[in-house]
């Protein structure tokens, strides 16, 4: 008889501690919300705003975005106009570095006008950054993207310049309208536009 009133018992204690133990969850799942919403008003948040597709801008978005997400920002680069070129699969491994009227190139504007200057200036670039050993733009991106930037695709300049979505690297975030970058660039701690 003793052993028919046992299991009642245990059953009843099981359903008391199963109780508690929902409690102590739901206490524990309250405080690791209000923890995470602690931690994330501490995250910085960047905005960069990429405006110019030649060879040499595309790297200063990139390199700034993967880092910053390095240290565990929140960034969000916004393509427009020929910055959205950086994002085209295809084009964005024939960008060119741009030799007209770049202070920094050693030659005359009317040497670097010639119809060769910017194939022949994208190669001696290229051959500079092989040798030290620099990533290309695809890694650029494909970095960009492993550390959580939100690489976005204007969706004005989509429609004006006839791009197609699966021209894109995959996870860049397409159709992405000014409104919606200005929400971002409101609430980040650093705008930045190149």
């Amino acid at each position: 008889m003793s052993t028919d009133t046992q299991p009642a018992a245990e059953t009843s204690g099981d359903t008391e501690d199963v109780a508690a133990l929902r409690a102590r969850v739901e206490e524990l799942e309250t405080e690791l919300g209000e923890v995470k919403a602690e931690v994330g008003d501490d995250r910085k948040k960047m905005t960069i705003v990429a405006t110019k597709g030649t060879f040499d801008m595309a790297y200063p978005p990139l390199i700034l975005a993967s880092t910053a997400a390095a240290f565990g920002w929140d960034v969000v680069v916004f393509h427009t106009f020929w910055g959205l070129d950086i994002l085209h699969e295809e084009k964005s491994e024939n960008l060119k570095l741009s030799a007209v009227g770049n202070p920094s190139m050693p030659m005359p504007d009317a040497v670097a006008a010639l119809p060769f200057m910017d194939s022949m200036a994208t190669r001696m670039m290229e051959s500079k950054l092989d040798e030290q050993g620099t990533a290309t733009i695809g890694e650029l991106i494909e970095l960009s993207l492993d550390t959580g930037v939100d690489l976005q695709a204007c969706q004005m300049t989509m429609e004006l310049m006839d791009y197609d979505e699966a021209e894109f690297y995959d996870e860049v975030t397409t159709g992405v309208g000014a409104a919606t970058a200005l929400e971002h660039m409101a609430d980040a701690d650093i705008q930045l536009l190149v």
